[in-house]
């Protein structure tokens, strides 16, 4: 797929989405792993229980609410009106932003598709995507990187409904599974406005590649947040235990790590994620991410 980065908001992509027939019954295929979205980030944001039940059994992605920094303008900060968010690589930050994540390098693949068109690669999709940094902060709202944009941006899908992403592998910060946020709407010309998106989920780390990372120096804090945490507990990714959320990784911690993730969305249905949580929703501080502003009035 061509690297978009710093092409800006005014790079014309072609809209593909058209609205169909529901088409139900689509099973989780070989990537068959949904994803959901914040929760101990957001105010009362817990998973969406019986919807997300609802739309694992069709195999459409779970919607979650998009926690207190998703820095989409849904609750003050908004990274997707600024030109160079299209990119491929986010590990730098962008504009007036010099600063770069550090960390072990992984590789976010996402393959959507379109369960009202009968399962076909989502082509001309946008997909945000934001997370913490090594040290469990999220850029333009924590502590000492508020001033920075990094571990964010967006991606048009190619004619294989696929969006590709070289970053870091995030932190587990206290309370949350190690996780990964996006944000799906219908084409380019959309993402400026975080009500127009039609899927809003998370994905959720296998345990396995998370305990190596954090093994490595630089993730030291992770290893004690992660102590104790489950996908059973977490409470996103408890409605199923991540069965629904959870990605694939292959790699090591020397040459990256690649995620992958199927994302399958239906259009005939009406989106029950996303939003801005209310104060307080936050984790803490202390390394974590700080308490989340108030939503807007």
């Amino acid at each position: 797929m061509e690297d978009l980065e710093d092409q800006g908001l005014g790079f014309d992509v072609q809209t593909v989405l058209n609205r169909r027939s529901v088409l139900r019954g689509v099973g989780l295929g070989a990537l068959g792993m949904g994803l959901a979205a914040c929760s101990n980030d957001s105010a009362g944001g817990g998973s969406n229980t019986g919807t997300n039940a609802k739309a694992a059994a069709s195999g459409e992605i779970p919607d979650e609410t998009a926690g207190p920094y998703p820095g989409d303008g849904s609750n003050g900060p908004d990274v997707l009106e600024e030109s160079g968010i299209l990119r491929s690589d986010i590990r730098s930050s962008f504009g007036d932003a010099t600063g770069t994540a550090e960390g072990v390098p992984m590789t976010l693949e996402l393959a959507l598709s379109d369960l009202a068109d009968g399962g076909s690669a989502f082509a001309g999709v946008a997909v945000y995507v934001w997370h913490c940094d090594r040290e469990g902060r999220y850029s333009m709202y924590s502590e000492g990187v508020e001033d920075q944009n990094y571990l964010r941006g967006a991606q048009i899908a190619d004619d294989d409904g696929m969006v590709r992403f070289k970053s870091i592998f995030p932190a587990c910060y206290s309370g949350r599974w190690p996780h990964i946020h996006f944000e799906v709407y219908p084409d380019q010309q959309s993402i400026t406005d975080s009500t127009k998106a039609i899927a809003t989920s998370q994905v959720a780390l296998p345990k396995a590649v998370c305990d190596k990372v954090y093994a490595t120096s630089g993730y030291e804090q992770s290893v004690t947040n992660m102590s104790g945490m489950s996908l059973s507990s977490d409470n996103v990714f408890s409605d199923d235990g991540g069965a629904s959320q959870l990605a694939t990784a292959t790699g090591n911690v020397d040459d990256g790590y690649r995620v992958k993730l199927a994302v399958r969305i239906d259009t005939s249905t009406k989106p029950q994620g996303g939003g801005a949580p209310g104060r307080g929703a936050g984790p803490g501080d202390g390394g974590n991410p700080p308490e989340a502003p108030g939503s807007p009035t």
